[in-house]
């Protein structure tokens, strides 16, 4: 553990700085980054006996790293040669120049955010930055200008939701008992793993904004500067989850209508006041007309005119609004199959695409439901070419184990990202290109997984989701094993381990695979859910399906999965550019991980991997638990070696054996309720309870 904050350091330990504090390195530059850089490196030099100045003077000697904005010519000659090395293409806000050149390194950039970037880079690159011949000249930009962590945080404990809104890490590291926590070192500490992997961006509370939230927005205004104080240093500005019904709740207004002249000066009013609290504030988060949320639609406006509204009262500062698009009637009958909750986001946003303003950005959910562990990309982010969107991703593990179990995201997200929504013949751009173009992009957000736990996340091992969202939101075609190599190297790379093979070996082991573990041993073939209500954790397989959430399955005697089609169905697959569209609707062309959610078929229906939708079910479902058996082994195998802290194995091992017993959970249950329903038994012979 950390012996400032008490918590572990994660991917930021003392020893991840021993290459950068053992040479002599100069800084250049003004302002709270450039100081921020200069106080990183001096602290790493005086644990590991290097040397760090701000003049490049005679007396100082030489230095093996320097950090310079391109702007300093006249101290450094050197910069121009290596800046014009790495091509004309500026650099911008936040990219950084990389090169070594005759045994001196070079971090370049037009800003001192970019220094900042340039240093965790060199921290990530250890030994190797130093050693070797010349290394040529390459520039790093982030290919999203947001880069952005949305806290589900409420400042009270919530009766139902509890400190933290799908929270599995314990309490809010910024709010308790109503009030600040006052923990401002941990909150630093936090700031700096997040700029660590490029986050730029935070929002401190929940989206659903209870009463205690809304006065953030005014009279509770100084606690939220004083954690832009802190975040400020690290490149990050913060933003808040608004409550659209401020005016009334706060401001005595009878109303919230986003056309009223009083209500529109009431907004102006609060923005103006954030603004000279938090000069470099970032915006507002609103969730509204969602899941009892209020909204524009009570006075009979859009979502545009809501959102309109607040970019007008924040368009002077350069602040934005992300517009929330998880919108949709959860007020459902069962029964009416031609209700569809998949289809909602579109059918509410894509009309009014070109009406939002230009600081107004879409935040769609990655896929059409809910954090699912598969569901296909969301037809909104092809659907809106003149709307800013941001992808939205869930690190919090809601519908993936909840920080109880491996579970591994990357491959999802970067599948999600490497996503080509007009097929690989129609239009190159996929998801990742739509959210970073410079014009309509708006970047990529994600749900955090961090609370109070010495951990940070809970299961340790849930670091690593954290850690790869940040990296794969600076460079979306960034590998998930390299990613997970990263985290790894940096996380448990100084501990004695001798030869860090064994551990890489077992770490990959039970965390590659781990997304599609989990995916065989709860829904399965896209059909999703299948939780307990309310909380979400564990099987119930028909815990949604006679509710008003419109999650259903729709399993029979005859047969499973909802039918999207536009021959038969809810029509949703024409939500789709083609080939996508006609990919989804045909039953014996639609992905095999996707067949249920776009498809009723027979149990008897062969998939492309030749075996039937009810001998999958089996398959998948006993091989995930043995998967899960197989983890646990391989983590047990590490015990007493050495190659890990033994309360962090400890901790890992709990969090295993209980993965374990879900899984088998999973598996019993869903087994059984399939045999039962469709009295086909195992063609295996396996005792299904």
């Amino acid at each position: 553990m950390d012996t400032a904050t008490g918590v572990h350091a994660a991917w930021l330990p003392p020893e991840a700085f021993r290459a950068l504090g053992s040479h002599r390195v100069l800084v250049r530059g003004d302002g709270p980054l450039a100081v921020t850089v200069y106080e990183e490196v001096a602290r790493a030099c005086v644990d590991y006996g290097g040397r760090v100045g701000r003049s490049p003077d005679a007396e100082a000697g030489p230095y093996d790293l320097v950090f310079a904005l391109t702007g300093d010519v006249p101290a450094l000659p050197a910069v121009v040669d290596v800046r014009a090395a790495a091509g004309a293409e500026p650099l911008g806000e936040e990219g950084f120049v990389f090169a070594r050149v005759g045994g001196v390194c070079f971090v370049l950039a037009d800003a001192a955010a970019g220094l900042l970037y340039g240093l965790f880079h060199v921290v990530r690159l250890g030994g190797s930055a130093f050693e070797g011949g010349d290394v040529p000249a390459a520039a790093h930009r982030p290919a999203m200008r947001t880069r952005m962590l949305d806290h589900w945080d409420n400042l009270e404990v919530h009766p139902v939701m509890g400190h933290v809104e799908r929270g599995y890490a314990g309490g809010s590291v910024f709010w308790r008992d109503g009030g600040p926590r006052g923990d401002l070192p941990r909150v630093r500490a936090y700031a700096r793993l997040l700029a660590a992997t490029g986050i730029n961006a935070v929002s401190v509370n929940n989206v659903n904004v209870h009463t205690a939230e809304t006065h953030l927005l005014t009279d509770r205004l100084g606690d939220v500067a004083e954690l832009a104080d802190v975040f400020r240093p690290y490149g990050i500005r913060l933003h808040l989850s608004v409550n659209f019904a401020s005016p009334v709740v706060l401001g005595a207004l009878t109303t919230a209508d986003p056309l009223d002249g009083e209500v529109r000066a009431w907004w102006a009013k609060a923005a103006a006041g954030v603004y000279q609290a938090i000069p470099d504030f970032g915006g507002f988060v609103v969730k509204a007309d969602s899941e009892g949320q209020p909204g524009p639609f009570s006075y009979g406006r859009s979502h545009a005119d809501g959102a309109n509204m607040l970019a007008e009262a924040l368009a002077p500062f350069g602040g934005e609004v992300h517009w929330r698009a998880f919108v949709y009637n959860h007020q459902q009958d069962w029964r009416d199959r031609s209700t569809d909750r998949a289809r909602a986001a579109y059918d509410h946003f894509a009309p009014q695409d070109g009406e939002f303003a230009a600081n107004v950005v879409l935040q769609v959910k990655h896929g059409p439901m809910d954090f699912q562990t598969r569901e296909p990309v969301s037809p909104v982010i092809a659907a809106m070419p003149r709307t800013r969107l941001a992808v939205e991703l869930q690190v919090t593990q809601e519908y993936t184990g909840q920080q109880r179990h491996v579970c591994y995201l990357a491959p999802m997200w970067s599948g999600v990202l490497g996503f080509r929504p007009w097929g690989d013949g129609g239009e190159a751009r996929d998801v990742a290109a739509l959210a970073a173009d410079p014009a309509a992009g708006g970047g990529l957000v994600a749900v955090s997984n961090v609370g109070d736990d010495p951990y940070w996340t809970g299961h340790p091992l849930a670091q690593a989701n954290l850690y790869a969202f940040g990296r794969l939101a600076w460079a979306p075609d960034s590998d998930p094993a390299a990613l997970l190599d990263e985290w790894i190297d940096l996380t448990f790379g100084a501990l004695p381990s001798g030869d860090p093979a064994p551990l890489r070996s077992t770490l990959h082991a039970v965390m590659d695979g781990s997304w599609q573990t989990y995916e065989r041993y709860t829904a399965p073939l896209g059909v999703g859910f299948m939780v307990r209500p309310g909380h979400h954790y564990g099987p119930d397989v028909d815990g949604y399906e006679y509710t008003p959430w419109g999650t259903y399955h729709y399993a029979d005697r005859d047969g499973i999965g909802v039918d999207r089609t536009r021959a038969t169905g809810t029509g949703y697959t024409g939500q789709y550019p083609q080939p996508w569209s006609e990919v989804y609707e045909s039953a014996e062309r639609c992905p095999d991980e996707l067949l249920l959610f776009f498809h009723h078929v027979p149990y008897g229906h062969v998939l492309h991997s030749g075996t039937t939708v009810i001998q999958h079910i089996y398959d998948t479902h006993f091989a995930g638990a043995l998967e899960a058996e197989a983890m646990r082994s391989r983590w047990a195998e590490l015990a007493g070696g050495g190659l890990v802290d033994a309360a962090l194995h400890t901790r890992v091992a709990e969090r295993l054996d209980e993965q374990v017993r879900c899984a088998q959970e999973w598996r019993d249950q869903v087994n059984a309720y399939f045999l039962r329903k469709s009295g086909v038994p195992d063609a295996h012979g396996r005792h299904i309870p």
